[in-house]
């Protein structure tokens, strides 16, 4: 069955390679833990505040389990 799961993860100035590094783990440890077949697709985007500044990242994962 394919199912898809969101991430989303606050970002800071100065700390955005942290952070993506903490969003990278998270994403691995959710693949490792809920016995994930195969990895169809994942995608990040970015969210802005109303001066356009990125302030988030959202990741979708879509997978088979």
């Amino acid at each position: 069955m394919v199912k898809v799961k969101t991430f989303g993860i606050d970002l800071r100035p100065l700390k955005t390679m942290m952070e993506l590094s903490q969003l990278d783990s998270v994403v691995n440890t959710f693949i490792a833990e809920n016995n994930v077949k195969r990895v169809i697709t994942v995608s990040d985007t970015a969210t802005t505040d109303d001066t356009g500044e990125t302030i988030g990242l959202i990741r979708v994962l879509c997978y088979e389990v």
